[in-house]
């Protein structure tokens, strides 16, 4: 990616999102097998996507507060937010229809969500409304930079089912092109003072370990429930000491090692977060938005 601290004043208009309507249809048959890596991989990507349709609609409704209550005054960014909400529903539709086939194939998607549920609507009845849009603002950093990472190394989709990757490639053109819109949110309502910019590097620091503390309670959970199930089935063989390592050395490579390693590699944009005056597009890659209309125009629902 390339740095840029000082973004084009016109950034926002070029990369302005746009709400499409995609239905991937993926086959039920390759949910708990459909990375290249492995069923680890796989079981941890699906483990991600188990956070998504409810961490969206608290997102919606995060800026949401906002726009009903008439503190967006800037057209562009009134359009933005519609377009941020739009899109936000359509990658919740697709994640829903996705973590309901992982849990036919007996992973616990929709016990562990509706945890995910109760926590976000706990939060939602006791944090206030800056807290809320602060968090959304942290998570959606944590988006789009992964997102960002799995657009610079398509390489680690090489050998997943074809239907699979470009759910999670379109998902991450998406998030990459409405990264600001939740920032310029905040910007617009709570400005730049001692007491926002605090609110905000808060927000990132609570929704991080809360976020990666739920992750890696949940994948195992998810795992032992895939062998389980297997088991069950016959259709799992006992694996020797090298495959069971095997694994575990792909899924610490994926995350923390050199494929893509995302966890290690991003720690300079995450830290960026915490600079007086970032802004999500002082990283300019619009050039990974190219691809998003072929995309779209070939899983037209």
């Amino acid at each position: 990616m390339t740095a840029n601290p000082n973004p084009a004043p016109d950034i926002r208009k070029a990369t302005m999102p746009i709400r499409r309507d995609i239905a991937f249809k993926l086959p039920a048959e390759r949910a708990t097998n459909w990375h290249g890596m492995g069923e680890q991989v796989t079981v941890f990507m699906n483990t991600l996507s188990l956070f998504f349709p409810h961490g969206e609609r608290f997102f919606i409704d995060s800026i949401r507060h906002y726009r009903d209550a008439e503190q967006i005054d800037d057209p562009e960014l009134q359009q933005a937010v519609r377009a941020f909400i739009g899109q936000e529903a359509m990658h919740g539709r697709e994640h829903d229809e996705f973590n309901a086939m992982v849990d036919d194939a007996g992973l616990p998607v929709l016990e562990l969500e509706a945890k995910v549920k109760t926590l976000l609507d706990f939060l939602q009845a006791h944090l206030p409304p800056s807290m809320q849009l602060s968090a959304t603002c942290a998570l959606e950093h944590w988006t789009a930079i992964m997102g960002g990472m799995l657009l610079d190394n398509p390489e680690v989709f090489d050998g997943s089912e074809p239907r699979f990757r470009d759910m999670w490639m379109w998902h991450a053109m998406e998030e990459t092109e409405h990264k600001g819109v939740a920032f310029d949110v905040y910007r617009a309502v709570l400005g730049k003072g001692v007491k926002a910019e605090t609110l905000r590097a808060t927000g990132l620091v609570l929704a991080t370990l809360l976020f990666w503390a739920l992750v890696f309670n949940f994948h195992p959970k998810m795992m032992k429930a895939l062998q389980q199930q297997q088991a069950t089935q016959g259709k799992r063989k006992r694996r020797g000491l090298r495959q069971r390592v095997r694994g575990l050395v792909d899924l610490a490579q994926f995350t923390v090692g050199t494929k893509p390693g995302f966890l290690r590699a991003l720690l300079p944009e995450y830290l960026s977060y915490f600079r007086p005056g970032f802004h999500p597009w002082d990283v300019d890659n619009r050039h990974h938005l190219e691809g998003v209309e072929a995309l779209a125009e070939r899983y037209a629902a």
